[in-house]
């Protein structure tokens, strides 16, 4: 069975038009109608880390992956709320060395600075039924980085996040979505369960849990193209 894992940066007001990745920010309004409706067609939403069993086909059913990329407080003030309401989990990749920082990887694009979450956030987010996955140190794009630069962003930031909010840190996201097989190899044995990427398209049981593919929900996905993502093969003749 065919399995989405969707892809979400910021659930907040978008900037005004013209603004650069102002697609990857989705209004809470949008987010709450988005939610709804998997509920409406019978989905649970869950995050990587209950997601697992379904991954190594152990369990079926009609469930959907939610996961949040960068940490961004928005995502703890609007997404949380709702999560909790559908009944569903996520999670959220948070980069070890900004927390309470901001986007700090953006700021040569000029792109405005959002806070991140908190220790404090963070810990609501846990607290709200959560997970926290690992997005790197920085968030520095691995494929740039020389083999010890790379493993030291993948195996520090996952013991730097266990080491600040006391939770095994399972799930990784590869910046930007850029990656190889030699970080593949890094984040196995890292000790993750698996890795994230940007390359579309559903999962299924049995998919290498080191290269998961996602659905992005950008700004201007409508429910009709948001339903198409879900129940149809949409995304999987683009990947």
């Amino acid at each position: 069975m065919n399995i989405p894992i969707l892809m979400y940066h910021q659930v907040d007001t978008p900037e005004p038009k013209g603004t650069k990745l102002r697609g990857l920010t989705v209004s809470p309004a949008s987010f709450a109608s988005q939610m709804a409706l998997l509920r409406l067609y019978g989905y649970r939403g869950l995050s990587m880390h209950d997601l697992e069993p379904y991954l190594r086909g152990e369990k079926t059913g009609k469930v959907v992956g939610i996961t949040f990329d960068d940490g961004y407080q928005n995502n703890r003030i609007h997404a949380l709320p709702v999560l909790q309401k559908n009944g569903f989990t996520a999670t959220c990749y948070g980069v070890s060395t900004q927390i309470n920082g901001t986007n700090a990887w953006d700021q040569h694009l000029g792109i405005r600075q959002k806070p991140l979450m908190s220790r404090q956030d963070w810990m609501q987010w846990l607290q709200g039924g959560m997970e926290i996955g690992s997005h790197g140190r920085s968030h520095a794009d691995l494929n740039t980085l020389g083999a010890p630069e790379a493993n030291a962003e993948i195996r520090s930031s996952k013991l730097e996040l266990e080491a600040e909010f006391g939770c095994a840190v399972r799930h990784f996201c590869y910046p930007y979505g850029r990656y190889s097989e030699a970080h593949e190899a890094m984040v196995r044995d890292a000790g993750y369960a698996s890795a994230t990427t940007t390359n579309r398209g559903r999962v299924h049981a049995g998919h290498d849990p080191f290269a998961l593919n996602r659905i992005m929900v950008a700004r201007a996905c409508n429910w009709l193209q948001f339903s198409m993502k879900i129940l149809t093969a949409y995304e999987d003749k683009r990947s």
